[in-house]
């Protein structure tokens, strides 16, 4: 038996708005995505029931999307710089080790 895709809320609403456009028949683009057009039509439904949202997103909404966005922008700048430091942490480890073991060596 296939593993069922998942689709994400985008790839959905792709699917629809391309059923909507009429180019190709329900059937059609079911058929090319291995889905039911029952499933499909499920979506259109759902997809129009809530077509309201898209113009209903509050002020306060848009903000704390934009306010996500920054803070996962920033999380990643920092997680690089943790990994840049942790790389150079590890460097000078290595190298102090080393000069360690060349004074030790050398009786210092």
């Amino acid at each position: 038996m296939p593993k069922q895709k998942n689709y994400t809320p985008e790839q959905k609403a792709a699917l629809v708005v391309e059923a909507l456009e009429g180019e190709r028949t329900m059937s059609e683009i079911g058929a090319r995505e291995g889905i039911s057009p029952k499933l499909l039509s499920n979506w259109k439904k759902e997809f129009l029931k809530n077509a309201y949202r898209a113009f209903s997103v509050s002020r306060d909404e848009r903000a704390a999307e934009e306010k996500m966005r920054e803070s996962e922008e920033r999380e990643n700048a920092l997680m690089a710089k943790i990994g840049q430091l942790t790389y150079e942490l590890d460097w000078c480890k290595k190298k102090s080790d080393e000069v360690a073991a060349r004074r030790k060596k050398s009786g210092y």
